[in-house]
């Protein structure tokens, strides 16, 4: 076990047509994991991730086991191909919101089958919330935690809004709905944030407008089997080290409407002494907040066959 190196997986927002293809070509064992995951969800996920269309994949009922099975693929070839075991690779593990799942199946706490099922189920629950509730987020730039946590406490009036993702120093993501998350951007501009960009999602995540969601899977997740993590994960909603199965069913629950404390995992994992931070996945989303947040750490991106071969150069 690299007792400093940390594993982190890809959450929303990273998604792109084409995502997967190359592995799907080039490694049996990639393959393996696109056509179980395509049969999970009785369709064709794969051909939607390899060729689009672009609205289709952003779907958050498709994004969610997308993002999670190139991410898989990923740890399959690693470990299959090239003899990589996931926990000797790293010491810790986490994932952005959908990352937390696929970091927990790497860790060999879910298995494939029930890590892409339970995505479906998560995917299809927001779905259905985001039409339900009307909600909307935003992305409030240059200013610090302690500032948002003002702006969302005065736009509430009465209304949800809230910290959907403290990101990095200057990025935080709110939630909410569609009047109280406009008026926060009138506010942000009062309070010295640089910029307040209303997002193009369907709905308010991470937030309580997603409370029926958060039923749905907190009875989904009770009915799954889960087991230790292999790798301690840093949860998103307490940004603390997690090695018990039954309180992890906990922290996912909890996390459907809560916010995902990225910035402090970032400094979580620095505290514990990691010095390299490895995105396995799609997009590098990750690899820039880690910086943003933690000048010292070092990161690495592996997204496709190509950025495998230089990982394997150099472990």
């Amino acid at each position: 076990m690299k007792k400093n190196v940390a594993i982190v997986f890809p959450g929303q927002g990273s998604q792109m047509v084409g995502m997967g293809k190359d592995l799907f070509e080039k490694f049996s064992s990639a393959k393996e994991v696109f056509n179980e995951v395509d049969e999970i969800l009785g369709y064709k996920l794969s051909q939607i991730m390899f060729n689009g269309p672009s609205d289709e994949l952003t779907k958050t009922q498709n994004t969610q086991p997308a993002l999670m099975a190139v991410s898989m693929a990923l740890i399959r070839v690693l470990e299959k191909d090239f003899a990589k075991k996931f926990s000797d690779l790293c010491s810790y593990t986490a994932g952005h919101s959908l990352g937390e799942y696929s970091a927990l199946c790497a860790s060999n706490s879910l298995s494939l089958k029930d890590t892409a099922h339970l995505l479906q189920i998560r995917g299809q629950a927001m779905a259905k919330c985001a039409e339900n509730t009307k909600g909307a987020m935003s992305a409030i730039l240059g200013v610090e935690i302690d500032i948002a946590k003002q702006i969302v406490e005065e736009a509430g009036q009465g209304e949800v809004c809230q910290i959907a993702n403290d990101n990095s120093l200057g990025q935080i993501v709110i939630s909410g709905s569609f009047d109280a998350v406009n008026r926060a951007n009138e506010i942000a501009k009062t309070k010295g944030a640089k910029r307040a960009i209303l997002l193009p999602v369907s709905g308010a995540f991470h937030s309580k407008l997603m409370s029926q969601a958060q039923d749905v899977m907190h009875q989904a997740l009770l009915k799954t089997k889960f087991s230790n993590p292999q790798v301690p994960l840093i949860a998103n909603v307490s940004a603390q080290v997690v090695e018990d199965y039954n309180q992890i069913i906990e922290l996912l629950t909890q996390q459907i409407t809560g916010s995902v404390r990225w910035r402090e995992t970032m400094l979580k994992l620095e505290s514990l002494g990691v010095e390299t931070v490895i995105e396995i996945g799609s997009g590098k989303v990750l690899s820039g907040l880690v910086t943003r947040t933690c000048q010292n750490l070092k990161t690495l991106s592996i997204q496709n066959s190509e950025d495998l071969d230089n990982f394997l150069k150099n472990n």
